[in-house]
């Protein structure tokens, strides 16, 4: 029995007719995304700090997608680490990273060459999600009534100003108070609020400068007294509280949040994440959640968040002193 070979003309036509298929497959393929569950990474321990936005934000995200948003945490540098593994995960947008101020404009602004990773170099910008004000805060009993009347204070006075650590994005937010203001303060590095309120509490420290919305409750509950807060103008849910803006010291500077993916993450993947993004932060639940703090939700997806990461990089480098990044080298 005699086997015949397949002709050229065969061959060809069949290598197009396996090409054909294999075109129509593809569009298929990346429809179907997400076809597994989604990883978000995120710099906190489970119910500390931004934590709380992150699982807000997963599940609202998880109902739409159709694919359960897991959240990973992974605590550690400031946010550092989530980031470095983020950006060294497989661009398939089944890993993203809660972004924030710290680990991806803070960080890279002050020390660029001890980073793992370059922002923005090595993530695609999905979206921003919230912004949050940073705040002066002074214990209900200080002598200080207003922002203005410690400021002018600090002029003849020796101050101090707590924070949760050297070179952290309040910090550099206080700093920023003192060059626009033309104070001097001494700042005072505490391993969490927690401790820094306390000594604040017994007079050993006379300002706390730290992110508003965490700390808005013990302000309701006249425990502690909000001075100022950044920002451009004053929040909704603290309209008493005004902002450095007004009192003449124009510090733009904010706590935000936002979620990137690995660079090369593929465009439509990417845009399919923004777009749901946009989709959790207009649902009545995430914005209360997000409001009742003196936070604000800010949809600003992809290259709109991009650009906002670049331009507050460019804020914080801005505050760079040879004393400030003396003590953050320390």
């Amino acid at each position: 029995m005699h086997t015949i070979a397949p002709s050229r003309r065969h061959l060809c036509a069949f290598a197009l007719a396996a090409a054909g298929m294999l075109a129509l497959a593809a569009p298929a393929a990346q429809a179907a995304y997400p076809e597994q569950p989604v990883k978000l990474v995120v710099g906190f321990p489970p119910g500390g700090g931004g934590d709380l936005y992150g699982r807000l934000i997963a599940n609202a995200m998880g109902r739409t997608l159709g694919q359960t948003v897991v959240v990973d945490n992974r605590a550690g540098a400031g946010g550092n680490i989530a980031a470095d593994i983020v950006a060294k995960a497989r661009p398939d947008g089944y890993t993203i990273l809660l972004a924030m101020s710290g680990n991806l404009a803070v960080s890279p602004a002050m020390k660029p060459q001890s980073l793992p990773y370059k922002v923005p170099d090595d993530f695609t910008a999905i979206g921003l999600i919230l912004e949050a004000p940073h705040g002066l805060f002074v214990s209900q009993g200080s002598r200080f009534r207003t922002a203005r009347e410690l400021l002018d204070a600090a002029r003849t006075q020796k101050l101090s100003f707590a924070s949760t650590g050297t070179g952290g994005a309040a910090h550099i937010g206080m700093e920023m108070v003192k060059q626009k203001a033309g104070v001097e303060m001494l700042h005072v590095p505490y391993k969490g609020s927690g401790p820094a309120i306390t000594d604040m509490m017994g007079g050993q420290v006379d300002s706390f400068f730290a992110t508003a919305s965490p700390l808005v409750g013990q302000v309701r509950q006249g425990q502690l007294r909000l001075l100022a807060i950044t920002g451009e103008k004053r929040n909704p849910a603290i309209p008493e509280v005004p902002t450095f803006k007004e009192l003449g010291v124009n510090v733009p500077v904010t706590q935000w949040y936002g979620l990137v993916a690995p660079a090369g993450t593929p465009q439509a993947v990417v845009k399919l994440l923004s777009d749901h993004l946009s989709r959790a932060l207009a649902t009545p639940e995430v914005r209360d959640a997000i409001r009742k703090d003196a936070a604000t939700e800010h949809d600003l997806p992809m290259n709109g968040f991009r650009s906002f990461v670049v331009d507050d990089i460019a804020r914080y480098k801005a505050a760079i002193t040879p004393s400030l990044m003396k003590e953050i080298s320390q």
